[in-house]
């Protein structure tokens, strides 16, 4: 029994070691980054690499599970902040900046590519936080009363559209964009009814839990 340990270690370190060099090839080259690039970059054998992770989706929930607890951590934080909307705008760069410097992190936190189990999970631990954050706008008086956590989440799409769109020819040009969408939204006098929770689904591209209702 005792021999055993060691290889368990090693299958350890080379897991670790294939997470590591995905998360970088993803990052510089998109989420479709083959096997066999990972197996080079982590001077592994191909074999190694499907043994480890026979489902591609297990690869994505192992490289986006640290980045988006990251994610999740910043939320968190921003809930600590005593003035709500600093917390808010806060919340919202030091994102976007994770996102800019990792452009596979930003798709797969907007849920337009990576792991949806993962990204379920951090709305799921960060809706509360956030709807706390916002509910303490609202009554400081620096957000409008319809204000909704679904708008904060349509700001995030927007901008991280223009970041994507303009990452090579004007890789700053989101942090205008934030600040124009969340000086609307902080004075705007919005439209229509206040969009209800599984309109996330939508914004997601997820079919909704409930039928028009909150999931």
């Amino acid at each position: 029994m005792p021999p055993d340990r060691p290889l368990r270690r090693d299958a350890e370190r080379n897991r670790r070691r294939l997470v590591e060099c995905a998360a970088d090839l993803m990052s510089r080259k998109g989420l479709d980054v083959s096997y066999d690039a990972i197996a080079r970059e982590a001077e592994m054998g191909v074999g190694t690499v499907y043994r480890r992770f026979p489902d591609r989706q297990d690869l994505l929930d192992a490289v986006f599970g640290d980045h988006v607890d990251t994610v999740c951590a910043l939320a968190e934080e921003a809930a600590r902040e005593e003035d709500p909307w600093r917390g808010i705008v806060g919340f919202f760069e030091r994102q976007l900046e994770l996102e800019a410097a990792n452009p596979a992190l930003g798709r797969a936190v907007r849920g337009e590519d990576g792991s949806p189990a993962v990204v379920r999970r951090a709305h799921e631990r960060m809706t509360p936080v956030v709807r706390d954050l916002l509910a303490r706008a609202v009554a400081a008086g620096e957000v409008p009363p319809g204000v909704t956590p679904v708008d904060l989440v349509a700001v995030h799409r927007m901008v991280g559209s223009v970041l994507d769109a303009s990452r090579a020819s004007a890789p700053e040009l989101w942090r205008r964009a934030l600040a124009v969408a969340l000086a609307g939204l902080r004075h705007a006098d919005l439209p229509g009814p206040a969009p209800t929770d599984d309109v996330v689904e939508t914004l997601f591209g997820r079919a909704p839990t409930t039928p028009g209702g909150t999931p």
